[in-house]
């Protein structure tokens, strides 16, 4: 297991992946990390995952995200938003979820990489479409995290991001 100060400062977006199985155990640790994430309230987060591994699968969503197509696994993030506590703002508890889940990743030696796909419409009803969730009012596709083991290159490593000069105390 990796420190936290280290986990925090060398996740990185990892876009290229050794052609490598991720096992199971692995993927069901970030799960759990995702849904250990606050939430608008106790109860009601939205967050629902669907799990890729099919190349067919992944190459399809690949045509809208390209990133996804050569990824060993990638993670659907998906809004229930009669789950959700405030309807309009399930996007930060999706997000939230999301950023636990890179974390743990890294703490797993794994590299991952935060896809978008909301609140782009066209986008989320295409890739509700290849999962077969498009008929269901409630769920909303949120992002997609892929994750693999990084290739040669592509490590998780400092990249020092701080800057001062945007820290502004009380007033801009």
């Amino acid at each position: 297991m990796v420190e936290f100060e280290e986990i925090i400062n060398t996740r990185r977006s990892i876009r290229e992946y050794q052609d490598k199985d991720v096992e199971d155990e692995k993927i069901l640790k970030i799960l759990k990390a995702g849904m250990q994430a606050p939430g608008s309230r106790l109860g009601a987060e939205p967050w629902e995952f669907i799990i890729i591994k099919n190349k067919e699968t992944l190459a399809k969503i690949g045509e809208i995200k390209p990133r996804v197509a050569n990824a060993p696994v990638a993670i659907l993030l998906v809004a229930n938003i009669e789950r959700a506590f405030y309807k309009t703002v399930w996007q930060q508890d999706m997000g939230a979820a999301c950023e636990n889940m890179l974390l743990e990743a890294v703490n797993l030696g794994l590299g991952g990489l935060w896809n978008g796909v909301a609140p782009e419409e066209e986008r989320m009803a295409k890739i509700g479409e290849i999962v077969g969730i498009d008929d269901i009012t409630d769920l909303k596709p949120y992002s997609i995290v892929t994750l693999g083991y990084p290739a040669e290159g592509w490590e998780n490593k400092f990249m020092d991001k701080f800057d001062e000069s945007r820290i502004h105390y009380e007033k801009y």
